[in-house]
């Protein structure tokens, strides 16, 4: 009988390890499975790259294939390389699926942003997604920030862990952007808001941009000021875009013209493609798919780092 009960006891223990392994099992694929949103990038036009952008520097190592709808740029020893805009836009929807470097690539930065520095380079706006080559993992880390009006004395970082390996596929980066808020996505999946309220109203980018997207060595920058610099022994790192969308408020070219701003049809329509009531708030499940991320994958906002900032900015303490 002392057998067989020992048998029992055996057995429980064993069926609760497995339902025990099951449930953490489980609890994993919560974290990492991205909850069902609306696909924003069904909306827009996908457009070539040869129609949105043109070079912006290291030409020689700029690649595209599939008649301008794919483009490759790399880093390598002699040049890193990036594309801009051919116009400036005022609101928008911008967007590319990128499919980033694999292995060692630390120090290595792909950022997809948008700026007008060289317009205003004193008084500047910036809207960036800036994918990091981690320094201790062999990980990419993607961090978002944002500059209004010259702003840049007051970094406004915040970093998350993909929950998919960017490597081994395309995954979508977008910017909304519009008088409302600025909303960055990744697989459609918004993983930051700022809203345009009082609190942050003197720095919220108002001014016409171009869209960047740019491939770098930014080893004193992205590494502790080079202590872990990029490693050419394994270039040249190749980061592959597609799936191009650039709609917004276009900047008139002619210096002549006094036009500003989204042009109206009538007394109340505007021309600003993400100026509808659609895009002014974030669904409901939009904001789950926010508050997945921020709860299980976001690692550092500037809005907690209080050794940065004895007074956080003003935003940071806003309620809306």
């Amino acid at each position: 009988m002392a057998c067989l009960h020992m048998k029992c006891l055996i057995i429980m223990c064993l069926v609760f390890t497995f339902s025990s392994l099951l449930l953490s099992v489980s609890s994993r694929g919560a974290i990492y499975r991205p909850p069902t949103v609306e696909r924003l990038t069904d909306r827009f036009p996908r457009i070539p790259f040869t129609q949105g952008m043109s070079t912006l520097f290291g030409a020689s190592n700029i690649h595209l294939k599939s008649n301008g709808s794919y483009a490759d740029i790399s880093l390598d020893k002699t040049s890193g390389s990036g594309l801009i805009s051919k116009n400036k836009y005022y609101h928008g929807f911008f967007s590319a699926a990128i499919k980033l470097p694999a292995g060692f690539t630390s120090g290595v930065v792909l950022a997809f942003y948008m700026s007008n520095a060289d317009a205003y380079p004193k008084n500047h706006d910036e809207i960036d997604f800036e994918l990091l080559g981690y320094s201790k993992r062999r990980q990419w880390v993607l961090q978002t920030n944002m500059y209004g009006n010259g702003s840049v004395k007051t970094g406004r970082e915040e970093k998350v862990y993909l929950w998919f390996d960017p490597t081994q596929d395309f995954h979508q980066y977008t910017i909304l952007w519009n008088n409302h808020h600025i909303v960055f996505l990744v697989d459609n999946i918004p993983v930051r808001e700022v809203i345009h309220n009082q609190a942050i109203s003197s720095v919220y980018p108002s001014k016409p941009m171009s869209l960047y997207t740019t491939i770098w060595d930014a080893s004193e920058w992205a590494t502790s000021g080079g202590k872990y610099p990029v490693n050419y022994k394994y270039a040249p790192f190749v980061a592959s875009l597609g799936e191009l969308e650039i709609v917004g408020c276009s900047m008139p070219k002619s210096p002549s013209s006094t036009t500003t701003g989204c042009l109206k049809n009538n007394a109340s329509t505007s021309l600003d493609p993400v100026d509808g009531a659609e895009y002014a708030t974030l669904s409901t499940q939009q904001k789950a798919g926010l508050n997945w991320v921020r709860s299980k994958h976001m690692y550092y906002s500037y809005c907690k780092d209080t050794a940065r900032y004895k007074v956080m900015p003003a935003e940071c303490n806003a309620t809306q």
